[in-house]
């Protein structure tokens, strides 16, 4: 078989290539493997999707382009890489300072412009993916006259060369943005094909159209922020939700005990079964079609739906393949969001900031001024990172955070009544954090 005949089959959730001549050995398939003499059952090394989510790669498929009568050519320009809630934040900053500079958006996706917070409150409040969409890619690419390169994948990055290769081909750049953001964290114990990760739109509407047929039963694994405001939003819908955590408490690694047991009531209230201090050791398919969680404590619990909820982590092999340094995401300048790399920025969920990764949309806006700045050589205070407000949306207790929990902190009770507890807590004298859990939580109170 010459190199000729040797095809390619690209994995549509994450970007991964299998090329036939190279094969899968981490995995056991030798190189030489023709892509339908795979197993049924191999799953993408990265992402953990199965065999059925690849399709043929070719190299000559045109890029789905989107591009402003407007759009006038002036120099190599502003690459953005990821057209999230971050990736279009960097674009509007630097057309609000350059009317004329080329910028062109690489995405994954079709580019279409949502609030991503929005996913865990959806199902109770009726939104559909059309009412979630607040602006197709297309038409914000033609208001701001930027180019928008759709369905493209970034597989690798040459800081030294101002070249970014992607699925489409390898585009150079006088300023590179990556705003490629965070993924879900992968356990082995659930696998891809099981369990749904809800972190970007085409996820939620595949759940929601399973979720919209009638009530389901539904597990959750994780109570963190978005496992708790999930089990919330399902719950309200009418679903049967339960909701499983390592921790004897929901968001127990944020909150103050006293506080997180709130969280569990308020939670019981609306309907979801939390169980704690249970680890997941397996997920299966039932006999009857269902699907089954199996903890290493002996537990199982039968639903129709499995959610993963275990957090986020940033995938390090553009940044780290193009020497870029990382710590727990892509390590950027804090006030103008450099990476290690001349030209090359970062901001969202991708970026940390001295060590710490920066998961919040509050900032974002904020990061994205100061890359614009930064880029165009124009006079900025730079950016100043302060911890966001956290809030937690479920509707049966919602929580207001503000500032950051320490370890040897000490916790005091301000205020408690039935619909509001205010804590506070102390370290080395001074008030670090206060805490709001209730109803009333974050209203202004006579």
């Amino acid at each position: 078989m010459t190199q000729a005949q040797w095809k390619q089959f690209i994995c549509r959730a994450c970007g991964l290539i299998y090329d036939e001549e190279l094969g899968d050995p981490d995995s056991g398939i030798p190189a030489g493997t023709r892509f339908e003499d795979i197993p049924d059952d191999w799953v993408c090394p990265l992402c953990g999707v199965v065999k059925a989510d690849f399709e043929p790669y070719d190299h000559a498929a045109p890029a789905v382009v989107t591009q402003s009568s407007n759009f006038t050519p002036r120099g190599l320009g502003v690459l953005i890489a990821g057209a999230g809630h971050a990736g279009w934040a960097a674009a509007e900053a630097l057309r609000a300072l350059d009317p004329l500079l080329p910028i062109t958006i690489v995405t994954s996706c079709n580019g279409d412009r949502y609030l991503k917070p929005e996913l865990s409150i959806a199902m109770s409040r009726g939104y559909t993916r059309e009412t979630i969409v607040r602006e197709a890619g297309n038409i914000a690419a033609q208001k701001l006259s930027v180019r928008l390169l759709a369905d493209t994948f970034v597989v690798g990055l040459t800081p030294s060369l101002h070249q970014l290769r992607t699925t489409r081909g390898t585009m150079r750049y006088t300023s590179l943005v990556l705003a490629m953001g965070a993924q879900p964290a992968v356990l082995p114990a659930m696998p891809a094909n099981l369990c749904w990760r809800i972190n970007e739109l085409s996820a939620w509407t595949g759940l929601h159209q399973k979720l919209t047929a009638g009530p389901r039963r539904v597990v959750i694994v994780g109570a963190g922020m978005v496992g708790c405001e999930l089990a919330d939003d399902f719950a309200r819908a009418g679903h049967q939700v339960t909701l499983l955590d390592i921790q004897s408490a929901p968001l127990a690694g944020l909150l103050p005990p006293q506080a997180a047991e709130c969280l569990r009531l308020g939670l019981e209230q609306a309907g979801v079964c939390f169980v704690g201090s249970v680890q997941v050791a397996q997920v299966s398919m039932a006999p009857n079609g269902s699907k089954q969680v199996l903890t290493q404590c002996g537990r199982q619990f039968e639903a129709d739906e499995i959610v993963s909820a275990t957090g986020l982590v940033t995938d390090p092999r553009i940044s780290t393949g193009a020497g870029l340094a990382f710590d727990k995401g892509i390590a950027v300048d804090a006030a103008t969001l450099q990476s290690s790399a001349p030209n090359v920025y970062a901001l969202g969920d991708c970026v940390s900031i001295d060590g710490a990764p920066c998961r919040f949309i509050e900032p974002i806006s904020k990061q994205a001024n100061a890359i614009a700045h930064a880029i165009l050589n124009m006079d900025y205070a730079g950016y100043v990172h302060t911890q966001p407000v956290i809030r937690l949306k479920t509707k049966s207790v919602p929580v207001v955070l503000h500032g950051l929990p320490v370890a040897g902190g000490i916790w005091e009770v301000c205020e408690e009544r039935q619909d509001l507890l205010k804590m506070q807590q102390i370290y080395a004298g001074e008030v670090i954090v206060s805490l709001e859990v209730g109803k009333l939580a974050g209203r202004r109170r006579s």
